[in-house]
């Protein structure tokens, strides 16, 4: 009693490769090597949202700067115009506040991000 196998005849040829690779990557991707580009994603912020930055950014310094100063002429007397004058109580923190102001206005603006082929097309 001889007993005899039986013989599969496949058309289709298993390598190493073709089993590692998953069957949703294409063919091209996997045999070209290098990854498809990235979707280009719109920046959160636009040019007018940088330059408020700037300017609160500039408001906030320069309310800085309009508090220091003011130093006594000489060590022995002690002047309260100087020290408590409006420009540091009043002036310097409205500046400020209102660097922030901007700074806070500046993040929370939208933008508009249109495809520049619509707005040519329209």
């Amino acid at each position: 009693m001889s007993k005899s196998k039986k013989k599969v005849v496949t058309t289709k040829k298993t390598t190493a490769k073709t089993v590692k690779t998953s069957p949703t990557v294409s063919r091209k991707r996997a045999s070209s090597g290098s990854p498809a580009p990235a979707k280009m994603t719109p920046l959160i912020f636009d040019k007018t949202n940088y330059m408020l930055m700037l300017a609160g950014i500039g408001l906030i310094a320069l309310g800085l700067l309009l508090m220091q100063g003011g130093a006594m002429p000489t060590p022995d007397v002690w002047d309260e115009s100087l020290i408590y004058s409006s420009r540091r109580i009043v002036l310097a923190p409205f500046v400020i506040l209102l660097g922030l102001g901007v700074e806070i206005y500046a993040i929370f603006k939208k933008t508009n991000h249109e495809p520049k082929d619509a707005e040519a097309s329209a």
